[in-house]
């Protein structure tokens, strides 16, 4: 194996200060630069650490065009590379506008009283995804309308009809379509993304940062794939947030692919087994190997139900019964397609 993720591509985007100071987001940028610097490190992810497999965008730098002009460097570096792994990972607003159902991101130049010709929206966002030809492709979205990321952010006004909110399911459906596609948000609908008391970075950052490094693996293991970062954010970001903050922080996630790896694990190396602590639940057991889409969508359910245990039966919010319901309507038409 390469000591090298060669075919590793990350575009991160932290949105920062913004135009409108108001709705500035300093965590943001702690949050891609703490992303770039295990992504690229040697003895951990081993992303190349150069430009043309790693960009930042923050502050000043995060704005609609630069953002699109990213997407489209991802474009042509998966076509130069058919086995790239690509990563787009945007921490900032999100808005919804309530008159044309349209979802917007919000960048460091959008312009509060112009939300919808300034801010970039969920369409155009979504089409510059789908450009972008990559077997594998991991879109991370941390955006939320809550006082946890900044107490700035329960501040700002925005025009009348936009609610500040996280992304919708529906953008979710329009992100994931395609082969490879797996879409993970960090909150759910009113849910606030928190930060972490000491205010170093989020709380979903940190515990991707976790799970990135290893600790959701087995000992065995030299790479990190999807699965082992949708078992320590599902467990790890609600525990995290009820003892903090005593709140709700729910993580989302959806796909359109097979378990694919996202990053070598310690430079390819693995971890010792002395180091490892197995409480975490295994997606892929050795009785559970019948297709990796069956078995993605099985812990997929698993995760949600999890979740769901925690608010207890008559607390259960209806978006996430809803989800359960879809999930376990998904794993048994998996089950009864690949039965016969």
């Amino acid at each position: 194996m390469s000591s090298s993720f060669i075919h590793g591509y990350a575009l991160l985007i932290g949105v920062g200060a913004t135009a409108s100071p108001r709705w500035s987001l300093p965590v943001t940028v702690k949050d891609v630069q703490a992303l770039q610097s295990v992504l690229t490190n040697p003895e951990l992810c081993a992303y190349p650490n150069d430009k043309n497999h790693l960009r930042l965008l923050h502050d000043a730098g995060a704005t609609r065009q630069n953002i699109l002009e990213g997407l489209e460097w991802l474009k042509v570096q998966a076509v130069a590379d058919s086995e790239a792994t690509v990563v787009v990972y945007y921490s900032g607003h999100g808005t919804f506008d309530l008159s044309t159902s349209q979802y917007y991101l919000l960048q460091h130049d959008f312009k509060p009283n112009d939300v919808a010709n300034t801010a970039l929206s969920a369409q155009d966002f979504t089409q510059a995804l789908r450009q972008i030809k990559a077997q594998r492709l991991l879109v991370v979205i941390d955006s939320c309308h809550a006082e946890g990321m900044a107490t700035a952010k329960a501040g700002g006004v925005l025009a009348a009809d936009f609610l500040a909110t996280a992304l919708p399911k529906g953008f979710v459906d329009e992100l994931k379509q395609g082969e490879g596609r797996a879409v993970f948000t960090s909150s759910r609908g009113q849910q606030s993304s928190w930060i972490r008391p000491d205010g170093t970075m989020s709380i979903y950052t940190y515990h991707m940062i976790e799970a990135l490094q290893g600790a959701a693996n087995q000992s065995t293991d030299t790479v990190v794939r999807i699965s082992n970062l949708m078992n320590h954010l599902g467990k790890t970001v609600p525990e995290s947030t009820r003892v903090m903050w005593q709140q709700e922080q729910t993580p989302f996630f959806d796909y359109a692919a097979e378990d694919f790896t996202v990053a070598l694990l310690r430079g390819g190396k693995g971890v010792a087994s002395s180091s490892q602590e197995r409480v975490l639940p295994e997606i892929i057991s050795n009785q559970d190997v019948v297709h990796p889409a069956l078995a993605m969508a099985r812990r997929s359910l698993q995760i949600l139900e999890e979740q769901a245990a925690g608010f207890g039966k008559l607390q259960i919010p209806a978006h996430l019964r809803l989800e359960l319901e879809e999930k376990r309507r998904e794993v048994a038409e998996l089950e009864a397609r690949f039965r016969d």
